[in-house]
């Protein structure tokens, strides 16, 4: 006969215990760690969901938007989509037409920049239209960073043009001037400017449309060139020696507008190399 393993008969060590199924400790056997309660398990899996939810979401070539609305909820926000990108097309090409007219007669270059930014601005809805022109490409991530790119090159292309107008302006000392005219385009494109920009801003959340909230933020920064043409032109009626502010404010929405969209290529690009390989959703 084999001789008995001593390891068998060893004493067992006291220090090691095991909690029974009746509470008792049992010696002999490994600790455990104690189970984590359901809320704590629900509360880890809600932490790890909420920073990777986004990035699972775009890696199947989707936007956040299709796990938030239903199918026909998404139609519905792509055709206000639609219908409003058109009505900015219009109000904004009149817009643009005005203030050129007032930049050309006034010499005034916040004109000029906002007919500038008007002409971007009806740019940037006609790339809107082209993002949801496909019904079935209403949540893809390609197509919505492709436009985004387009964007980003038009904001940088429209943001040199008015930072040279104006810096030229400032050097040859172009004075600003008022009248009627100037006031009623001024009043008229700050007021429907603004007002596109809060419908773009809310369907761009809902929709979780990067290419809708740069084109709200166009018509934003319209809205605010529109009122600063009042502003500098009262400003240089009641004190001639700030005669600057004008071509002052035409660079720093320039370098705004410059700004917003080098940010803007260094985000998509990217995500557009990421997501080239969903272009079935085109």
């Amino acid at each position: 006969m084999e001789p008995l393993d001593t390891n068998l008969c060893s004493p067992l060590d006291p220090s090691i215990i095991q909690p029974s199924c009746n509470g008792q400790t049992v010696p002999g056997q490994p600790p455990t760690r104690s189970l984590e309660t359901p809320i704590q398990m629900d509360q880890q899996m809600k932490m790890s969901e909420s920073g990777q939810f986004s990035d699972l979401v775009e890696n199947r070539g989707l936007l956040e938007s299709s796990t938030r609305l239903k199918p026909h909820e998404a139609q519905s926000y792509r055709k206000k989509a639609l219908w409003v990108s058109w009505m900015s097309i219009i109000v904004t090409l009149v817009l643009a037409v005005a203030a050129f007219t007032v930049s050309v007669m006034r010499y005034s270059a916040s004109s000029f920049g906002f007919a500038f930014d008007a002409v971007l601005d009806v740019l940037s809805s006609a790339i809107v239209l082209w993002r949801y022109s496909n019904a079935a490409a209403v949540h893809s991530a390609h197509r919505e960073y492709m436009a985004c790119v387009i964007l980003g090159v038009i904001f940088l292309l429209s943001a040199l043009c008015i930072v040279i107008k104006a810096i030229h302006d400032l050097s040859i000392r172009v004075l600003p001037e008022v009248d009627s005219f100037l006031f009623s385009v001024s009043i008229l494109s700050g007021i429907l400017c603004s007002l596109l920009a809060a419908v773009k801003f809310m369907l761009g959340k809902v929709l979780t449309s990067r290419a809708l909230i740069t084109d709200g933020f166009n018509s934003l920064v319209g809205g605010i060139m529109g009122f600063s043409i009042l502003i500098s032109a009262e400003v240089y009626k009641h004190n001639s020696t700030v005669w600057y502010l004008d071509g002052t404010v035409g660079i720093m929405i320039g370098l705004i507008i410059m700004s917003y969209g080098a940010k803007l290529l260094i985000d998509m690009v990217p995500r557009v190399r990421q997501t080239r390989h969903y272009e079935m959703f085109e």
